[in-house]
């Protein structure tokens, strides 16, 4: 058993954010000086994380374990992207314990991420950065993900406009027992005419408009996280804000993952942890300002504190799921997921449901038919009895949990014969992915 000490020190806060370097601030409001003028408690580790703990945990060269993972992804019906199990700290979590959550994903996606065409040991392809990273496997969750080295600033070229409304959801993994005075994972919606050239400058040459969100996985409390904001405007940070959370914490084996939802509409701007809203802000974007570059950050890191990134999924547009439904008869969403090769319905699909449930409530005279689709992933055959599968669990979803009335529904699949886009790409079979309510 590792012996650790604790050594309690005082750490004063710097100074106003717009005088800082970008290392300054993000190591502000990454644990380094987490909020101003605390009294903080910091570990001094005694012993180092063994090489062989950290291997088990992140295992970046077991080829067998990710030719595994892309086998199981290549034969799944319908092929559910994040459907697993443990990624996204879902793994045990109920219909109910989202009660609360009423994220809704936007109702086009515009991309995917699982670095799927990335290879193990390379930083991705289509990915820019000013340091280093690389794309791992994680043993006992599928898929590829990358890991950032430290101090680097890094972004997918690809994302080249960040809609008024838009969601965005990833899956965030940290190491064992990551330090406290390791940096935060910062997320940043940034407004940047020249991506590629200035977002190294920012701060200095290029003054920074920006959103940014930082999630840390350890407070001084070794039970909690931690997680905050700051919103920058031509180099002043306008406001910003940290508290604890419970969702992301390095020290609990169960808390190591979390999934992250973004979700911005005009200048509200909302996020969350798993089932939890951290923050709700209604003025967080600049209205007059065109955000542009979704950019990553990771300042300093002890030599064994990871973070790893994936099932990156932006989407655009703000469901107006009475209007198409009442209106146009039939609405359709990619927000209801899945377990893998399975009709059990994630909790995060709680908000998505929901929203169809109002609506219906509102109006008790009308009658739907919820249809299953896929994606061409896998079996034709199965696939079509799993989108039938898929529809009849929605429907008994919407009776047990919003008092629908079950005669109310009926339900059928189509599997992938009906594709709302082309299956070529990841964003194509993600928005094949999908259950539509047609009124009848």
């Amino acid at each position: 058993m590792k012996t650790v000490f604790i050594l309690l020190l005082t750490i004063t806060g710097a100074g106003a954010a717009h005088s800082q370097t970008t290392g300054d601030v993000l190591r502000q409001s990454a644990g380094q000086g987490v909020h101003d003028g605390a009294q903080m408690a910091t570990q001094q580790t005694a012993n180092n994380v063994s090489n062989r703990i950290l291997d088990k945990i992140f295992s970046k060269k077991k080829k067998a374990a990710a030719d595994s993972a892309k086998g199981k992804a290549a034969t799944n019906p319908g092929g559910m992207a994040t459907g697993t199990a443990a990624a996204g700290g879902a793994a045990s979590a109920s219909l109910k314990t989202y009660s609360k959550y009423d994220f809704i994903p936007g109702d086009k996606i515009l991309h995917v991420e699982d670095f799927a065409g990335d290879a193990v040991g390379d930083f991705p392809v289509k990915w820019n950065t000013n340091g280093s990273g690389e794309v791992q496997t994680i043993e006992g969750l599928p898929g590829k993900w990358l890991s950032p080295g430290k101090n680097s600033l890094f972004y997918p070229e690809y994302i080249t406009d960040l809609p008024e409304n838009f969601t965005l959801q990833f899956d965030l993994v940290s190491s064992d027992n990551y330090s406290y005075y390791s940096s935060a994972f910062t997320v940043s919606c940034v407004a940047l005419k020249n991506p590629s050239k200035e977002f190294t400058k920012l701060l200095s040459d290029v003054p920074k408009t920006a959103v940014d969100i930082w999630f840390h996985p350890q407070d001084a409390s070794p039970s909690l996280g931690r997680s905050g904001y700051n919103v920058f405007d031509n180099n002043d940070r306008t406001i910003h804000n940290d508290a604890s959370n419970e969702q992301f914490i390095s020290k609990d084996p169960n808390k190591r993952s979390v999934k992250v939802s973004i979700w911005r509409q005009k200048q509200r701007l909302r996020v969350y942890m798993n089932e939890e809203k951290v923050w709700d802000l209604p003025r967080a974007f600049d209205a007059t300002k065109t955000y542009t570059t979704l950019l990553f950050s990771l300042q300093d890191a002890r030599p064994n504190d990871k973070y790893l990134l994936s099932n990156i999924r932006l989407a655009v547009g703000s469901p107006d799921t009475r209007n198409r439904l009442m209106t146009e008869g039939k609405f359709s969403t990619t927000g209801i997921l899945f377990d893998v090769n399975s009709a059990t319905i994630r909790p995060e699909s709680y908000g998505a449901l929901k929203d169809i449930a109002s609506v219906l409530t509102e109006n008790a005279g009308v009658r739907v038919k919820i249809v299953g689709h896929t994606d061409n992933d896998g079996d034709a055959a199965m696939n079509l009895a799993l989108s039938k599968k898929r529809a009849l669990a929605v429907k008994e979803a919407l009776s047990r949990d919003f008092n629908i009335d079950q005669a109310r529904m009926d339900t059928d699949g189509k599997g992938s014969t009906q594709p709302a886009a082309p299956n070529t790409s990841a964003e194509g079979k993600a928005q094949n992915r999908r259950v539509e309510f047609i009124k009848s």
